[in-house]
Parts: structure tokens; sequence; C-alpha cells
């Protein structure tokens, strides 16, 4: 009697749990048919048994949010692509020229004479081993020791007593009118601005810096090509832009100085000064496949915008590097 009354009893609590899982079914049901109880957590989960059924519902629900997306939100990745596209053509074109960067015969400067590519590829991994063992951390300390308005005041001063033999060249180019204005800044910022240690020729005077040197010079007379050659301390050149800078560094003023102590240390200087300002582009070298290629190429495009300046007679401002590339201060953050 005791076992039919047991039997009975676990009958019955069967009965009870089997109707508890046909309650708990209905809520994947209500979660299909009413789209809002999606935000609800405790409603959308507990629907394991039925994928088929609970699948659509996000996508119902999601088809108000997919369809009715603001224009802004979708033209605003493309208008960003735009603005950084614009950038990097602007970026390429003061640095290599862009399409100015043809020579006089037409042909474009990726045509490039390097038929002593071995030999100028041994003198540029002295040159590497040169620069990362003395000139980058010199310059590192440079740039870390020395205040940026003081820094700015030296580049000034090796820029204002270059401006003679500048004049000299814009004249032998046949471009009078730059070499006067060349004068007059030199006149400027050498009393005014100095010694040369400020430009208030420029900031205020709004006069242009011109620059040029004896191998642009030589291109102006028709010497167009030339080899590339790089040189041992030097860096990039070619045959006619050595024979120029030759030429330079004979007439420059910090050579007739007749201290050796103070000539060297101000020749020291300017080459220490001339690296710092190239710092920002260590990271560029770095991830260059090559950089003898990156280089080379980089120096001809460029060395090619100027001689194409020189000779369309157009302002192409200053030698030195965008403000986007230059070394940021080290006080900042």
């Amino acid at each position: 009697m005791s076992r039919l009354v047991l039997l009975a009893t676990l009958t019955v609590a069967l009965t009870g749990c089997a109707g508890q899982t046909v309650r708990t079914a209905p809520p994947s049901d209500a979660a299909v048919s009413a789209p809002s109880d999606l935000a609800a957590p405790t409603q959308a989960t507990p629907a394991p048994s039925a994928p088929a059924a609970s699948t659509p519902a996000p996508a119902v629900a999601a088809a108000p949010i997919t369809a009715t997306p603001p224009v802004s939100e979708q033209q605003a990745p493309a208008a960003a692509s735009d603005v950084a596209a614009d950038a990097a053509e602007a970026d390429y074109e003061a640095i290599y020229g862009g399409t100015h960067a043809i020579s006089a015969a037409g042909t474009s400067t990726a045509q490039i004479d390097d038929p002593w590519e071995p030999m100028n590829r041994r003198i540029h991994a002295f040159n590497l081993v040169v620069d990362r063992a003395v000139m980058h951390p010199l310059a590192r300390a440079y740039v870390t020791v020395i205040p940026e308005p003081i820094r700015i005041g030296i580049g000034n001063f090796f820029d204002n007593l270059g401006a003679p033999l500048a004049a000299a060249n814009l004249l032998l180019q046949g471009r009078p009118g730059a070499a006067v204005e060349t004068l007059g800044r030199f006149m400027v910022n050498t009393t005014i601005g100095v010694g040369g240690l400020f430009d208030p020729a420029t900031k205020q005077l709004k006069m242009h810096r011109h620059s040029a040197d004896l191998g642009r010079t030589l291109a102006r007379w028709g010497w167009q090509r030339s080899r590339y050659l790089e040189l041992p301390l030097f860096g990039p050149s070619t045959v006619r832009d050595g024979l120029g800078r030759a030429g330079d560094f004979t007439l420059s003023p910090l050579n007739h100085i007749e201290r050796d102590r103070v000539r060297v240390s101000l020749q020291a200087l300017q080459a220490v000064d001339l690296r710092a300002s190239l710092l920002s582009l260590d990271a560029l070298r770095q991830s260059a496949p090559d950089d003898y290629v990156l280089t080379r190429d980089a120096w001809l495009a460029r060395r090619q915008y100027l001689i194409d300046s020189d000779r369309k007679d157009r302002d192409e401002g200053s030698q030195a590097l965008p403000p986007y590339l230059l070394e940021p201060s080290p006080t900042q953050p």
C-alpha cells in the first residue's frame, strides 16, 4: 500500500515538472512578437531551445537602426580621408616638389643617374656608422639641452651668415631682384636682428628669403643632369653639386675666420644644428626598406625642385624642412 502511495506521489511531481517546462516556453515567442522586449536581457536570453525563432528578432529590430543612419555620419569618414589625402599631397609637394619636379628637358626626376651605386652604397654605409655613433647622439643632446628659442637664433645666425654668398649666386643666375632683396635681408638682420640671431626682415618687413648655391648656379648655366655621388661625411650630392659645394665652402665667411678654435667650433655647431633639424626624419628612414634609395631619391627630387624654381624665377622659399617635419620642442608634451 505504501508503495502505491509513493508511486502516486512521484507521478504528481513529474506531472508538475512537465507543466513548468510548458509555461517557460512562451517568453521566447513574446520576445519575437514584441521588439521592445529586446532591451530586457532577462527575457531575450532564456530562449536557447528555439534558435530559429529567436534569430529573426534582431533582424526585425535592427532594421530601423541600420536603415536610418544620419548622412553626416556616413560622409564623415570620407571627408576625413579626403582631408588627409590633401594634406599628404601638400606635404609631398613641399618636400619633393610634386608635379614641379620636372627638368628642363621635360624628363621626370624618376630617371636617376646612379652608375656608381655600389661605391655610393659603401660610402652611405660609412656615413650611417658615423651618424649613429657621433652626429645623432650630439643632435639629440643638442635638442634636449639647448632651449628652442636659442636653437632658432642659432639657425638664424648661420642662415644670415650665408646670405652674401647666396646673393652672389643669385646675380650669377641672372636674378638681380632676388639678389638685392637677399642683401637687404642681410643688412636688416645683421643690424636690427643682432647679428642675425633674429629675423625681423621676414617677420616685420615681410621680405622673401631666396636660397642659392654654386651647384644650382651651374645647373642654371646648363649643367642639368649629373651623376649621383654620395660624399663621405657630407652625404648625398652629385658631381655638379659636389663641385659647387667645394666652391661655396671655400668662399664661406666661416673659412675666413683666422682663429682656428673659433672657426672649427662654429663649423661644428653648424653641423650639429643642421643634423638636429633632421631628427624628425629618423623614424621614416628606419622604417624604409632601403635607406640608401630613400635618401637618394628624396634628395634628388628636392634638389631638382629647387633647380626648376631657379629656372622659372620662382620664389622657392627656404631649403629647410617644412614645419610639420621639424623636431618638436622638448618642453612640449
